[in-house]
């Protein structure tokens, strides 16, 4: 029961093949077993978990067959859950309890999902590794001494390691994206809008940051994402997306497609020649299943890097936790200060040339889309490194800074695009994942999904050893 897909899951416990509570409590047990190694899930409620599986019971024998019933999902520490202490991995929440449910809770639990638990994040969801002063750091799957990435790292090894089906995450610049990546699941940023979000903390990226998903496998992300996709007038972002992401991702058939493949998503980056071999083995896969592959860049402005909008991170932090910081900064990860300090010193000017620095990247990868329907390149240019570290220290022998294993996906954040990392394959010499990153036009997500469908079945799925 414990891999198995959400939409079994969800079938058995309708048909009452199997008890959600049953489902719930073996749930428990691989946790307690798996989790101790890999800090994954923070904070469970196994009182309140049994009692929402005994409702999914009651509702199958009522003869209820909601698309999520009894299947369990996890919820990152930045995303409320109403009783739930919910904390951004911060000191500065260390005490705080949600008193509602975020729109995206609510909705899985109107579908009939069970709340398994809260995923650790790092502090504000905003560095690239999974630590925090708070619960410490959380290991990959696949290998303990390894990082899953972050901001969303315990969402990543909880689904890798079988802890839960589902999870809920962030993704303000690759959160959900890195992580699926490194521990070889699918992670899904959808379009800015499609999954509201009006209740919660505030947001520190300016609009960047949207709802993701993960899960072990495309058909889970698009079932969960249908029951999380629809406005809300609370939102500004909020949109309508038509159609169902289920039908879409149920047709991995690639043909006809314009896919624009980038191998360094026209950046002067460099990635790993094992990461560079596994996408372009899944890419040629694509070709060979009828897509229209043709290698092309998106024509980025000058200073579209991350160095060069990170700077609305920084004044966001320090909006939102500048004084806190200036009064107690031994509250505060290091690294987190060392941001919010940055932005305590960001000018106004700063912030207005990165928002047009926004807006030029917008255009530069609307230009790309006027001639393909979808781009793919890494995800990521790297795989996972040792879970005490920012980052590798050099790619494919050039030394990076501590982000340069980011490079890939916040963009795709700035220009409110959907965005999936799908796995790919394994490296050679380390087995490690690999992800591919599919990217569209907003409000292409069925499209997107289609593809990642295509790419799932043309490279497999494969589990970490446990």
């Amino acid at each position: 029961m414990r891999m198995m897909s959400a939409r079994r899951t969800a079938e058995q416990v309708a048909t009452r093949a199997i008890s959600a509570v049953a489902l719930y409590n073996d749930l428990l047990e691989r946790i307690a077993s798996e989790n101790p190694r890999l800090n994954a899930i923070v904070h469970l409620d196994p009182e309140g978990g049994r009692t929402e599986a005994r409702a999914a019971d009651e509702r199958a024998a009522r003869g209820e067959a909601l698309p999520l019933l009894g299947v369990p999902f996890t919820v990152k520490d930045n995303i409320w859950v109403r009783g739930q202490p919910v904390r951004q991995g911060s000191r500065l929440f260390e005490d705080f309890v949600a008193p509602e449910d975020a729109v995206a809770v609510a909705r899985l639990r109107a579908a009939g999902a069970v709340f398994a638990g809260i995923t650790n994040c790092s502090e504000f969801a905003c560095k690239g590794v999974t630590t925090n002063l708070l619960h410490g750091p959380t290991r990959n799957p696949w290998n303990v001494a390894l990082t899953p990435g972050g901001s969303s790292g315990g969402a990543a090894s909880a689904v890798a390691a079988g802890l839960a089906p589902l999870a809920l995450c962030t993704d303000g610049g690759g959160s959900t994206r890195r992580p699926a990546a490194h521990v070889g699941v699918v992670g899904m940023k959808p379009s800015a809008g499609v999954v509201p979000h009006p209740i919660g903390f505030a947001e520190p990226v300016f609009g960047n940051s949207v709802i993701g998903q993960m899960a072990r496998s495309v058909a889970d992300v698009a079932l969960m994402l249908d029951a999380l996709a629809g406005p809300d007038p609370r939102d500004p972002q909020s949109v309508v997306l038509s159609g169902s992401l289920a039908r879409a991702a149920a047709d991995p058939d690639p043909a006809g497609l314009r896919i624009a493949y980038s191998r360094r998503l026209g950046l002067d980056a460099p990635v790993d020649p094992e990461v560079a071999a596994c996408v372009e083995r899944a890419v040629h896969r694509l070709a060979d299943a009828g897509a229209i592959v043709e290698e092309a860049d998106p024509v980025w402005p000058a200073g579209a890097g991350e160095s060069g909008l990170m700077p609305l991170q920084f004044a966001g932090l320090a909006a939102l936790y500048g004084e806190r910081f200036r009064a107690t900064p031994e509250l505060f990860d290091p690294d987190i200060g060392q941001q919010i300090d940055a932005g305590l010193r960001t000018s106004g000017a700063e912030v207005a040339r990165a928002l047009h620095l926004r807006e030029e990247a917008y255009r530069a990868l609307a230009a790309l889309f006027a001639r393909y329907d979808l781009l793919v390149c890494p995800t990521t240019p790297v795989t996972a490194w040792p879970f005490d570290r920012l980052g590798p220290a050099t790619i494919d022998g050039r030394p990076v800074t501590p982000r340069g294993h980011a490079v890939f996906t916040p963009l795709f954040n700035h220009c409110y695009a959907p965005a999936c990392s799908v796995p790919c394959g394994l490296t050679e010499s380390g087995g490690l994942p690999v992800g591919l990153q599919i990217a569209g036009p907003r409000l292409s997500d069925a499209v997107l999904l289609r593809l990642a469908a295509a790419v799932e079945a043309t490279c497999g799925y494969t589990p970490p050893m446990l």
